[in-house]
């Protein structure tokens, strides 16, 4: 994924030190590139000091962010000192994008009249003006923080998380493959709700995937490719030549819908109609997605297809969708974390083997299931989450745990994993009570901050509290 560009933004008000601006453009642009982003400054020339202080300077700021328009991922909104709010005001209303405000920190031996910032107190002119005219903007903790401090380097990052999931969910689509199957009721959604949201379903028959499919030839470059690189991603080594050569003419057929109809991610109806008709189950297919950016959601969970790609796009890893599956002995902040082997080969502790689904086997017949991806999911931190639409609303719960090196047994099948939560048990009441399914969506890393701050700022999601 490409760093994010951040536009600088300096505020000033002529009571106060305005020597500060000069040292602080210098020191906000290396800053923030050296931590590895992009920046933009409107020329320093374009208004005195270089800073805004007013509604004409604002509106020149706002005329040259506009000609950045496209380029620009999110505003830093820098106070030197106090700063003026009408002027960041109308330099920022129509940004389109998240706004970060920043306020330097005052130094206990500069608290003369030439020196001392009150860039603390500004700070509050600005967000109270903002909150009055109703636009967004993020303010983390700190309330001040110096740019050499680990604090600001911390939010920085923080930010960059919150301008990809709001610009990444502003807009996209979703490929819906088959119909939910009937016992699958815990998976509905509705598709005009998400469209509100910018959230756009293109759904297709299962029976046209299943066709095209069956329309490739054996030697047909794009399967031999799609082979090979199947071979090169995890142990195929125990499936038959015949469904192996199926699951690759279906990720043909998967990869091209995704390229024809630009979908960022997709939900599929994973039984019984491919185990029945190709002998295949698309696991292993999903997880490789996933290992893409593509998130790729079981059973039609199209709901957390969504969550998937919020958390995908905060840590800039790739998530799963896993069942909440079992209890882990008597440890009521433990549980384990499961699918039949969608887990993208990254997140796992070692290397996969597809296998035939056991469950399948039981219900169909030995050899009609082959493709999940067993194995372990690898010790990390995680940021999990669940969607669901109710009443025009989405719906969202969002928390941090961490899977442990905690082993489970030989024979479970699938891919697993013990996952460790604070208050998991008030958690899970809290979810079950809410009426949340029984799927939950996972990535590496504790990035719950800036997903939060991401729906509930910006774009208006529902989210749960705990």
């Amino acid at each position: 994924m490409k760093p994010a560009t951040f536009a600088l933004f300096f505020g000033t008000r002529g009571f106060f030190p305005e020597s500060l601006i000069a040292s602080a453009r210098r020191e906000m642009k290396a800053t923030v590139e050296r931590l590895g982003y992009r920046t933009l400054l409107m020329p320093a020339a374009a208004t005195p000091f270089g800073a805004v202080e007013s509604a004409a300077d604002g509106a020149k700021y706002a005329a040259w962010l506009a000609g950045q328009r496209g380029k620009v991922d999110g505003v830093i909104l820098c106070l030197p000192n106090f700063g003026d709010e009408t002027g960041a005001v109308a330099a920022l209303k129509d940004a389109g994008v998240p706004i970060l405000v920043h306020a330097y920190p005052d130094e206990a031996d500069k608290m003369g009249f030439s020196t001392r910032r009150d860039a603390f107190c500004g700070k509050f002119s600005v967000m109270d003006v903002f909150h009055q005219y109703g636009l967004p903007y993020t303010a983390f903790q700190p309330h001040t923080a110096d740019p050499q401090s680990k604090a600001f380097a911390d939010n920085v990052h923080d930010f960059a998380r919150v301008c990809r999931v709001v610009n990444g969910m502003k807009q996209f689509t979703i490929g819906v493959i088959g119909a939910r199957t009937t016992a699958f009721k815990t998976v509905r959604f509705d598709e005009l709700t998400l469209q509100r949201f910018g959230i756009t379903c293109e759904t297709l028959d299962l029976s046209s995937v299943i066709s095209a499919v069956r329309a490739l030839g054996d030697t047909d470059r794009r399967v031999k490719k799609k082979a090979d690189h199947l071979r090169g991603y995890t142990d195929f080594s125990a499936m038959p030549a015949e469904p192996f050569l199926s699951l690759a003419k279906l990720g043909v057929v998967l990869d091209d819908l995704i390229a024809r109809l630009e979908l960022d991610a997709l939900a599929i109806r994973c039984w019984l109609e491919l185990e029945m008709e190709l002998h295949i189950a698309p696991c292993v297919l999903a997880g490789e997605l996933n290992d893409r950016h593509v998130p790729c959601a079981c059973e039609v969970d199209v709901c957390n297809a969504v969550a998937m790609y919020a958390l995908q796009l905060a840590s800039d890893q790739p998530a799963t969708c896993l069942d909440w599956n079992n209890n882990y002995g008597d440890d009521p902040d433990k549980c384990i974390l499961f699918h039949c082997g969608p887990v993208p080969q990254s997140l796992m502790a070692g290397k996969g083997k597809v296998v035939d689904h056991p469950m399948f086997s039981k219900a169909l017949g030995a050899g009609c299931g082959w493709g999940p991806n067993a194995g372990r999911i690898a010790p990390t931190r995680m940021t999990f989450a669940s969607a669901k639409t109710e009443n025009g609303r989405l719906e969202f719960y969002l928390g941090e745990g961490e899977i442990t090196k905690d082993k489970i047994a030989d024979d479970f099948f699938g891919c697993a994993g013990v996952a460790r939560i604070p208050a998991l048990q008030d958690k899970l009441q809290k979810i079950g009570y809410e009426g949340y399914r029984h799927h939950v969506s996972v990535t590496p890393g504790h990035v719950a901050n800036a997903v939060r701050e991401a729906f509930t700022r910006y774009l208006k999601y529902d989210l749960l509290a705990w």
